[in-house]
């Protein structure tokens, strides 16, 4: 099969001496991401972006990416052992994995959740290894029409699928909207929104935006909250990772079950949090041990990795394929690559082959290279977590200080940097969610080009986006699930009436 054939020329490119230092090099900065709560996937990528300027785009995209892979380990360390979830989609495996850490079975919790994100992520890399060549080959047919529809779709999709009110969701993008649109207009040549300020011709750079909205945001509400870490201890053996492996098995069903959610979530842009969440309900829902959820299953611990696993990493499908992010780190690494001069999407597979499956095979390396770091490094990642905050953060803001300097060496994109991190905390603070308008920000030139495009092809008409049963499909989803909300409420303003009846 040619994808077999593609995918072992990957393993060429990611097999390098170089390329391997860089993974474990991502592997081991992402767990330290991971572990710190203060951080996180999107926002330790968004601040080490600036790191990779110079350095070769597959090298680049295959650190961040393992950065990516270890800030998914690192989150299962503080939630087993200290109870504090490092990520959000680690909340779910606090229920179970604490109280294993309480009972004395942190060392099989850990192995377990290690193991579990490690099958989640395989066979989502198996997904995007033969599915994502036949996406994108489909995509190439796309027209300005069918784009736009996509694009329309996932905002659509953020708006109905998110656990956010809509409200709040519509208004983030909105706003991420009219954040893009600063600048010059490429159609017309005209000014918008820049105030007569000349550092706004360009618009606002995604990369600055990313580091002060994650980055400063996480760290401000952090050090307003305040963080004590005290915790269990572990040390993960061989006898017990073989333990713990032999009984793993067992919950073979659990495993395919929340792979399945979890690489559905990623592929729509659910995410993980809400995968990791549907996972855990649904193995105690579907367990003949119910009663034990909470009180120290490792099944609980098993479901959530597993789903928040195999969800992070299939959200790089559509980022691939159709250049759309399934997720806010999949935001970030677009970011990434449209700075290195590559435009994600179904060209990206013609033109960049060796980069693609580059990043691919180094997926399965990247994540068997974090599984051996995880295992054999959990004592000293617990150690580090007793450095006092206070030490951490200012470290945090400096690195984010330097790495929007270095974008185009002003201090104008540091200053807006802390203005982004201050959008950031109140968006953090008011629950507002941040993805919605990192998603209009990386997407709002791009919707916009698609439609101008389809609009002059159709002479204006908007009968162009149900032109054809493509096009007319996508569109359609797109309109149900904007819609979805309001039937949603409309369902729970007829029941009582019913009940009433």
């Amino acid at each position: 099969m040619e994808e077999i054939s593609n995918l072992l020329n990957g393993f060429a490119v990611a097999m390098t001496v170089p390329n391997l230092g860089y993974m474990l090099i991502g592997i081991t900065l992402g767990v330290l991401i991971g572990v710190l709560p203060g951080l996180g996937g999107a926002n330790g990528i968004a601040i080490l972006l600036p790191l990779t300027f110079s350095m070769n785009p597959t090298s680049a995209i295959i650190m961040l990416s393992c950065i990516y892979w270890g800030a998914l380990f690192g989150g299962a360390i503080t939630s087993i052992l200290f109870n504090i979830p490092g990520e959000p989609w680690s909340v779910a495996t606090t229920f179970d994995g604490y109280p294993m850490a309480q009972k004395g079975q942190a060392a099989q919790a850990l192995t377990a959740a290690f193991t579990s994100s490690f099958v989640g992520a395989l066979f989502a890399v198996l997904l995007i290894t033969f599915l994502a060549p036949l996406l994108a080959k489909f995509a190439l047919k796309f027209g300005p029409a069918e784009f736009f529809a996509v694009q329309l779709l996932t905002f659509c999709s953020f708006v109905g699928m998110s656990k956010e009110p809509p409200a709040k969701v519509i208004a983030a993008m909105m706003l991420g909207f009219a954040l893009a649109a600063v600048g010059m207009d490429t159609v017309t040549g005209q000014l918008r929104m820049t105030y007569g300020q000349p550092e706004l011709l360009k618009g606002f750079d995604f990369l600055i935006a990313v580091i002060g909205l994650f980055g400063i945001g996480e760290i401000l509400l952090t050090m307003e909250e305040g963080l004590a870490f005290k915790g269990k201890t572990a040390r993960i053996n061989l006898k017990v990772v073989f333990e713990t492996w032999a009984s793993l098995p067992r919950y073979w069903l659990t495993f395919l079950r929340s792979t399945a959610i979890g690489c559905w979530m990623g592929i729509t842009p659910g995410g993980a949090t809400p995968a990791s969440f549907m996972s855990y309900g649904m193995a105690r829902r579907m367990s003949k041990d119910a009663q034990g959820f909470g009180k120290g299953n490792v099944e609980g611990v098993i479901a959530p990795e597993t789903a928040a696993h195999a969800a992070g990493t299939s959200a790089l499908l559509p980022m691939l394929t159709l250049g759309i992010p399934g997720s806010p780190t999949a935001a970030v690494l677009l970011g990434g690559l449209m700075i290195w001069g590559l435009q994600p999407g179904p060209m990206l597979f013609v033109e960049h082959k060796d980069f693609v499956w580059g990043l691919i095979a180094s997926m399965y390396t990247g994540n068997i290279v974090g599984l051996l770091v995880v295992l054999t490094t959990v004592p000293f990642w617990a150690g580090f977590l007793r450095i006092p905050f206070s030490v951490i953060a200012p470290v945090i803001v400096v690195i984010c200080a330097i790495g929007a300097y270095t974008v185009h060496s002003a201090m104008f994109d540091v200053i807006m940097m802390m203005v982004f991190g201050v959008l950031g905390y109140l968006f953090k603070k008011l629950k507002y969610p941040l993805a919605p308008l990192v998603l209009a920000l990386v997407l709002g030139d791009m919707a916009e080009a698609s439609f101008r495009q389809a609009m002059l092809l159709s002479q204006g008409s908007l009968s162009i986006f149900w032109a054809n049963p493509l096009v007319g499909s996508i569109a359609g989803l797109a309109v149900a699930l904007l819609l979805w909300p309001l039937l949603g409420s409309a369902r729970g303003y007829f029941k009582p009436k019913e009940a009433v009846a």
